[in-house]
Protein backbone atom coordinates (compact mmCIF):
# COMPACT_ATOMS: atom_id res chain seq x y z
CA UNK A 1 0.00 0.00 0.00
CA UNK A 2 3.07 2.24 0.85
CA UNK A 3 6.43 2.22 0.21
CA UNK A 4 7.56 5.44 2.72
CA UNK A 5 6.98 7.29 5.76
CA UNK A 6 8.25 10.69 6.52
CA UNK A 7 8.51 12.33 9.91
CA UNK A 8 8.21 16.21 10.12
CA UNK A 9 10.92 18.06 9.37
CA UNK A 10 11.02 18.86 12.80
CA UNK A 11 11.16 15.47 14.60
CA UNK A 12 13.88 14.85 12.17
CA UNK A 13 16.99 16.14 14.80
CA UNK A 14 14.56 14.14 17.63
CA UNK A 15 15.15 11.14 15.74
CA UNK A 16 18.63 11.13 15.81
CA UNK A 17 18.62 12.90 19.23
CA UNK A 18 16.39 10.54 20.82
CA UNK A 19 18.49 7.69 19.18
CA UNK A 20 21.50 8.97 20.69
CA UNK A 21 20.15 9.71 24.14
CA UNK A 22 19.05 5.58 24.25
CA UNK A 23 22.27 3.91 22.33
CA UNK A 24 19.54 2.59 20.56
CA UNK A 25 22.04 1.98 17.54
CA UNK A 26 20.09 2.29 14.42
CA UNK A 27 17.51 4.96 13.98
CA UNK A 28 14.59 2.64 13.43
CA UNK A 29 14.06 1.18 16.89
CA UNK A 30 13.21 5.21 18.15
CA UNK A 31 10.42 5.32 15.65
CA UNK A 32 9.16 1.90 16.42
CA UNK A 33 8.88 2.80 20.09
CA UNK A 34 7.37 6.03 18.83
CA UNK A 35 4.40 4.98 16.65
CA UNK A 36 4.25 2.36 20.26
CA UNK A 37 4.02 4.90 22.68
CA UNK A 38 1.37 7.13 20.56
CA UNK A 39 -0.86 4.42 20.40
CA UNK A 40 -0.84 3.23 23.40
CA UNK A 41 -1.66 7.31 24.79
CA UNK A 42 -5.20 6.11 22.70
CA UNK A 43 -4.67 9.11 20.69
CA UNK A 44 -6.93 9.25 17.58
CA UNK A 45 -6.13 11.70 14.51
CA UNK A 46 -8.30 13.33 11.77
CA UNK A 47 -6.75 11.70 8.51
CA UNK A 48 -5.94 15.56 7.29
CA UNK A 49 -3.60 16.45 10.23
CA UNK A 50 -0.91 15.12 8.70
CA UNK A 51 2.40 17.54 9.61
CA UNK A 52 4.96 18.25 6.51
CA UNK A 53 6.88 15.15 5.36
CA UNK A 54 10.15 17.11 5.65
CA UNK A 55 12.22 15.07 7.56
CA UNK A 56 13.74 11.41 8.10
CA UNK A 57 12.49 9.19 5.47
CA UNK A 58 11.92 5.22 6.58
CA UNK A 59 10.77 2.84 3.56
CA UNK A 60 8.19 0.24 5.00
CA UNK A 61 10.86 -2.89 5.54
CA UNK A 62 13.36 -0.61 7.44
CA UNK A 63 10.46 1.00 9.89
CA UNK A 64 8.27 -2.44 10.41
CA UNK A 65 11.16 -4.98 9.48
CA UNK A 66 9.14 -7.88 10.02
CA UNK A 67 6.45 -6.61 12.41
CA UNK A 68 4.29 -4.68 10.11
CA UNK A 69 1.51 -7.43 10.05
CA UNK A 70 1.62 -6.71 13.95
CA UNK A 71 1.69 -2.74 13.52
CA UNK A 72 -1.11 -2.58 10.83
CA UNK A 73 -3.63 -4.59 12.57
CA UNK A 74 -3.02 -2.66 15.64
CA UNK A 75 -3.46 0.65 13.62
CA UNK A 76 -6.48 -1.14 11.87
CA UNK A 77 -8.20 -2.45 15.34
CA UNK A 78 -7.53 1.37 16.78
CA UNK A 79 -9.08 3.10 13.70
CA UNK A 80 -11.66 0.68 12.80
CA UNK A 81 -10.55 0.85 9.07
CA UNK A 82 -9.59 -2.07 6.67
CA UNK A 83 -6.09 -2.76 5.69
CA UNK A 84 -6.62 -1.61 2.35
CA UNK A 85 -7.76 1.75 3.96
CA UNK A 86 -6.25 4.78 2.09
CA UNK A 87 -5.32 6.67 4.90
CA UNK A 88 -3.25 3.71 6.35
CA UNK A 89 0.21 5.63 5.64
CA UNK A 90 -1.07 8.60 7.17
CA UNK A 91 -1.88 7.32 10.64
CA UNK A 92 1.35 5.96 10.56
CA UNK A 93 3.14 8.58 10.03
CA UNK A 94 0.93 11.04 12.26
CA UNK A 95 1.56 8.30 15.92
CA UNK A 96 5.28 8.52 14.47
CA UNK A 97 5.40 12.17 14.57
CA UNK A 98 3.12 12.15 17.68
CA UNK A 99 5.43 9.52 19.61
CA UNK A 100 8.47 11.15 18.28
CA UNK A 101 7.38 14.34 20.16
CA UNK A 102 5.71 12.81 23.40
CA UNK A 103 8.94 11.24 24.18
CA UNK A 104 11.16 13.92 23.20
CA UNK A 105 9.03 16.40 25.46
CA UNK A 106 9.48 13.83 28.23
CA UNK A 107 13.51 13.68 27.74
CA UNK A 108 13.30 17.76 27.96
CA UNK A 109 11.05 18.07 30.75
CA UNK A 110 13.69 15.61 32.77
CA UNK A 111 16.76 16.08 31.43
CA UNK A 112 18.38 13.63 34.26
CA UNK A 113 16.54 10.33 32.63
CA UNK A 114 18.43 7.20 32.05
CA UNK A 115 17.55 6.09 29.28
CA UNK A 116 17.06 2.59 29.49
CA UNK A 117 14.97 3.34 32.88
CA UNK A 118 12.36 5.79 30.59
CA UNK A 119 11.98 2.93 28.16
CA UNK A 120 11.48 0.24 30.75
CA UNK A 121 8.80 2.50 32.98
CA UNK A 122 6.97 3.59 29.69
CA UNK A 123 6.43 -0.28 28.71
CA UNK A 124 5.62 -1.69 32.83
CA UNK A 125 2.77 1.44 31.96
CA UNK A 126 1.54 0.28 28.59
CA UNK A 127 1.37 -3.41 29.87
CA UNK A 128 -0.90 -2.04 33.09
CA UNK A 129 -3.08 -0.75 30.80
CA UNK A 130 -3.61 -3.72 29.02
CA UNK A 131 -3.55 -6.67 31.64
Amino acid sequence: MFSQIRTSSKNRKVVVELTRKFNLGAENIIARIAIGYSLQSGVQFASTNVKDSGGKEYSKNVLFGNYYPIYEAIICTHYQINNNDKDLPRYFKMHLDDGLQRIYDDVQNNPNLVGYDYLFDKIQEGLKGIC
